[in-house]
């Protein structure tokens, strides 16, 4: 997709992930008048590629002078543009340690985000600290857990502002791997089934330690009782998510807790939570995602002078 051109961007924000890369012109007051997706993602990308891809999505804003441009995500990680390494936590999702990648457009004045580590049990993230970063700058006094939904599922302890602790799930990844390479992708639907994602997450919050057995059970009740495509593949969703909310109990049990994912994803695990007497604060990807670069911005200037 071309990006939407307007005028000059007084700066350039980056979201630059693994499968895709979004972009946004920024004003002189911090707001976003023009932006881009790309099928450009590190995955597809070799470390000579991105100062060419990046002025590729990016051309129509850049003027005569020079460009400050602020990424987030995978272009920072060891296989991207340049390492930005990790900033132990406890910490601000945003701050110091920018990498910044030399460039031959002299239009060009890149800054990677750094993402967030942890020792102890060992633990890293890289772009979801940008999405933490914005939504403290929304929601200044929020203490307490966010959860980010995905491929790689974050539960992060936040306060006064750091991030304290943080654990990773690979639920994401693992519903993916289970429902196209496992005996269960002859199950799988595309549709929705409520009352088997809810019945899923009551079984494994109730019992975990029967997941294997019970992920089986999907294909037999397919092959025996008939069940229907959609509801394997809900009922699939809701073991996994249920077993992923019951191990993060400690994270979110008796805390402020809030979401930030696709509306959808983010939709199970709110109805999840729900069913456990949680309420959750629900927050859009993008808004936040903006917010944070804009803060890591601020603070790169603010820095400068």
């Amino acid at each position: 997709m071309s990006v939407q051109a307007s005028t000059i961007a007084d700066w350039v924000a980056v979201d630059w992930g693994t499968s895709n890369a979004r972009v946004w012109a920024m004003g002189p007051d911090g707001r976003d008048f023009a932006h881009g997706a790309f099928d450009k993602g590190m995955g597809a990308l070799s470390p000579g590629d991105y100062e060419t891809t990046l002025l590729d999505m990016i051309e129509p804003w850049l003027g005569h002078g020079v460009t400050d441009v602020m990424i987030c995500g995978m272009a920072g990680s060891r296989q991207g543009w340049i390492e930005a390494g990790y900033a132990p936590v406890p910490a601000k999702p945003v701050g110091g340690g920018l990498a910044c990648p030399a460039t031959t457009d002299p239009r060009l004045n890149v800054y990677i985000l750094p993402g967030l580590s942890q020792a102890s049990p060992p633990d890293v993230m890289r772009g979801e600290e940008t999405q933490l970063a914005g939504f403290l700058s929304i929601n200044p006094k929020f203490d307490g857990v966010i959860c980010l939904p995905g491929t790689h599922c974050k539960w992060v302890h936040v306060s006064a502002g750091e991030v304290v602790s943080f654990r990773t799930f690979i639920t994401g990844e693992l519903f993916a791997t289970i429902g196209e390479h496992t005996v269960l992708r002859h199950s799988m639907g595309e549709g929705w089934d409520e009352a088997a994602f809810d019945a899923g997450v009551d079984d494994t919050l109730s019992r975990p330690e029967m997941l294997a057995a019970r992920l089986f059970s999907i294909r037999a009740d397919g092959l025996l009782n008939g069940t229907s495509a959609d509801a394997a593949t809900s009922r699939l969703s809701g073991l996994l998510i249920g077993a992923e909310i019951a191990a993060a109990k400690p994270y979110w049990l008796g805390q402020n807790v809030a979401i930030i994912g696709a509306s959808k994803l983010s939709s199970y695990y709110a109805r999840a939570l729900e069913s456990q007497g949680a309420l959750a604060l629900r927050a859009s990807v993008d808004d936040v995602t903006k917010a944070g670069l804009r803060a890591a911005y601020q603070t790169l200037k603010e820095n400068a002078e």
